[in-house]
């Protein structure tokens, strides 16, 4: 790692330890330390509240591979930074009770199911206090609705880091026991100077997991300074490299990947891949050309887009992605 980026990497986990000792102060007792609850090794996948193309499936139908279901989109409204949340009938829910009971069946089988805000096309923006307050509001209001665990950040059109902050932990003051995952495109997690790893450090001391979308990228910069391509076990591993070593718990990490070649224009790799991946970061075992300074075997897991494209193409991923996730030490 070159001697810029590593200083810069250190200032910002340093200062980030000190934000979380603050932070930590002022939640309440009775709340663990740690991130909220979900495996040791857990596998993500995102399920799409619409039809292109992919598998339709009902929430009942995602292979059980899944520990965190995401459910792909919250809707914008007309206020600032508020979200709601409309089942499409495309999915075939005959209502939204029926939705429900499958989010409790889902978490009785000790899955955490949480609402995901953004996409590609998602365009709600949190810029304010106001549109803060609204969006924290509306998020604890589709929790305590539907049951749903948390929230998933998945907004790829900007992101401010001062108020996404502000307004999650104001979720957090309510939801003690909030499941917040993200997943940040390649590019917003290059460096710890971005608003999307500012983000994740600035809500370290509850953020379950970043899992960044190693896909639809290009050839990027690894935590070494070296360029990788896209689509092999050395941009995987160089380029979460930079949030382990930028000052993410390695239980806060996890790999995202499409889960079949129609999930994403570019980015797909073999199962096998993926699992080599894991092994280096976790193990310093099947890596390429590229060897991590460290080895982080709490790293989460992995995370794919999406269950849907996952049942189209068997459920590869998830049993070979997700058997090997759970066979983590």
């Amino acid at each position: 790692m070159p001697a810029g980026l590593a200083a810069a990497l250190l200032t910002v986990a340093g200062t980030a330890a000190a934000g979380t000792a603050s932070a930590s102060e002022a939640r309440p007792a009775a709340h663990p330390a740690a991130p909220a609850a979900a495996p040791r090794h857990a596998v993500t996948g995102y399920w799409q509240n619409f039809n292109n193309g992919a598998a339709v499936q009902k929430l009942k139908d995602v292979d059980d591979a899944y520990d965190i279901i995401a459910v792909a989109f919250a809707d914008a409204t007309g206020a600032p930074g508020a979200v709601t949340f409309n089942l499409d009938p495309a999915v075939g829910y005959a209502s939204a009770a029926d939705f429900k009971a499958d989010i409790k069946a889902k978490q009785a089988a000790g899955k955490s199911v949480v609402v995901s805000v953004g996409g590609e096309k998602g365009s709600i923006s949190v810029n304010d206090d106001a549109s803060a307050r609204n969006f924290a509001d509306s998020i604890n209001g589709l929790m305590d609705q539907y049951g749903f665990d948390g929230v998933d950040i998945d907004l790829e059109n900007g992101l401010n880091s001062t108020y996404m902050t502000q307004a999650l932990k104001a979720v957090h003051a309510q939801h003690g026991d909030v499941v917040v995952t993200m997943a940040p495109q390649t590019l917003d997690m290059q460096s710890a100077q971005t608003e999307y790893f500012k983000t994740a450090l600035g809500i370290k001391d509850f953020l379950t997991v970043v899992n960044t979308q190693y896909y639809n990228s290009g050839s990027m910069n690894g935590c070494d300074g070296k360029v990788y391509a896209q689509g092999s076990v050395d941009f995987l591993t160089a380029l979460a490299c930079i949030p382990l070593e930028g000052g993410l718990d390695p239980s806060q990490v996890g790999i995202g990947v499409p889960a079949s070649a129609g999930a994403a224009g570019s980015g797909h790799v073999a199962p096998s891949v993926v699992n080599a991946a894991l092994d280096c970061l976790t193990a310093g075992t099947n890596c390429g050309s590229f060897k991590p300074p460290r080895t982080y075997p709490g790293l989460r897991g992995a995370m794919a887009w999406s269950t849907n494209w996952d049942a189209a193409n068997g459920n590869e991923f998830a049993s070979q992605v997700g058997g090997h996730v759970h066979g983590l030490p």
